[in-house]
């Protein structure tokens, strides 16, 4: 069996080219239009992927035989094996020395996330308001801590582009210009997924996430 290779929100990103290959195949009778439609999910999928082997490109790109209902449920079935399970080995004690300033830190129980479908790790402190996030940036464990702020509203989550519950999470950037004094404050924000469950299942973009990253510790 081939070692995990597909990121969850690769595989959130497939699923949904999934989805729009089966409408077309349920809903539009001409068959030139299916196959065109099979032809460029193909490409896009195969677009995601930069170091693959032939092999696992094969399993991806897989489609000619996708046709009914549970033609796409066993495909997308088949992948789940093959999901990189990025946070399977974190420790309590790696993710408190990401926050050394919080010596009571309340994390969330590592044992009961999928990590499969992890993009991120987030969790909230009501007691604080404050949002936690952990994230594997080029193997690398990155930390971030910021206000959290409810709206008791939905709007645009900025790391899934969905339309779900969110809060406003502002962070204290690291980065400071050169000459500034040492009183020099400056924040970034933006408005997160109150769940981070969710947002992980709808995330098919890591790009904005990692430039909010780069933003608060590398600055603009």
């Amino acid at each position: 069996m081939s070692q995990p290779f597909i990121r969850n929100h690769q595989y959130n990103e497939i699923k949904k080219l999934i989805g729009q290959l089966q409408s077309a195949c349920n809903s539009v009778s001409n068959l030139k239009v299916v196959e065109a439609v099979r032809n460029d999910t193909e490409v896009k999928i195969s677009g995601l992927f930069s170091d693959v082997t032939d092999l696992q490109k094969q399993w991806i790109v897989n489609l000619k035989q996708l046709q009914t209902t549970a033609d796409f449920q066993r495909y997308l079935h088949a992948l789940e094996p093959y999901l990189a399970e990025e946070y399977a080995h974190v420790t309590d004690n790696q993710i408190k020395k990401l926050f050394p300033k919080h010596k009571k830190l309340k994390i969330p129980d590592l044992n009961g996330i999928t990590y499969r479908f992890a993009t991120y790790l987030g969790w909230t402190d009501i007691a604080t308001n404050k949002l936690f996030i952990v994230y594997d940036l080029n193997g690398k464990l990155i930390g971030i801590e910021g206000k959290y702020t409810p709206t008791n509203k939905n709007g645009v989550c900025f790391v899934c582009n969905r339309h779900t519950e969110v809060a406003l999470f502002t962070a204290v950037t690291k980065w400071k210009p050169e000459g500034a004094s040492p009183d020099y404050y400056r924040a970034i924000g933006n408005y997160l997924c109150v769940n981070s469950e969710v947002c992980n299942k709808n995330i098919t973009d890591v790009a904005v996430l990692e430039k909010f990253i780069h933003g608060v510790f590398v600055g603009p």
